[in-house]
């Protein structure tokens, strides 16, 4: 007995969810990232970000950098760990009572830390795709097909914009505007 036309798009459309629902459970935050790690990792991986943004941007009279950063995979062997996140540093600063965004870019990298006298990881080399020819190459070789994919939208200005809007001092709902 054949099955009708309903029911195999009815099965199509489950094995599409389970599909999407295993890719989604693999990404940032799900599981496949050491929490732990991650957590011990990630202020050495922001504050290279807030170092390197200092002085670019078009950026108002104060205006200043928040950077933020998602693992995508996190390895550590021998020592060295293998950070590949996905970055969002955006320039904010404030304009007639309101937030401005002034500039900013998403950038996928690969750094590599280790853990400093301290006890405190830091980052000995940093790796980003080339701009142009050989970019999407790049981001594929370094984080696969399936997470290359869904880089662009990796990072949420949501924190930045809160981080921002304490930092300026302004409302929680205080909305954010182009420079």
């Amino acid at each position: 007995m054949g099955m009708s036309a309903g029911r195999w798009v009815a099965g199509g459309g489950a094995v599409l969810v389970l599909v999407a629902t295993g890719a989604w459970a693999r990404w940032p935050g799900g599981t496949g990232v050491d929490a732990d790690l991650w957590s011990r990792v990630r202020p050495a991986v922001e504050a290279r970000l807030l170092e390197q943004a200092r002085g670019a941007g078009v950026g108002e009279p104060g205006a200043r950098w928040f950077c933020r950063a998602e693992a995508v995979d996190l390895e550590l062997r021998g020592g060295v760990v293998r950070a590949g996140v996905s970055t969002l540093c955006l320039e904010y600063g404030v304009r007639a009572g309101r937030l401005v965004e002034c500039s900013g870019a998403e950038v996928p990298q690969v750094m590599r830390l280790r853990r400093g006298a301290d006890g405190d990881y830091e980052v000995v080399s940093q790796e980003t795709a080339p701009d142009g020819a050989g970019n999407a190459q790049w981001i594929t070789s370094r984080f696969g097909h399936v997470k290359a994919a869904s880089l662009d939208d990796t990072v949420s200005p949501t924190a930045l914009e809160s981080a921002a809007r304490t930092h300026f001092d302004l409302s929680a709902d205080t909305p954010v505007g182009p420079c």
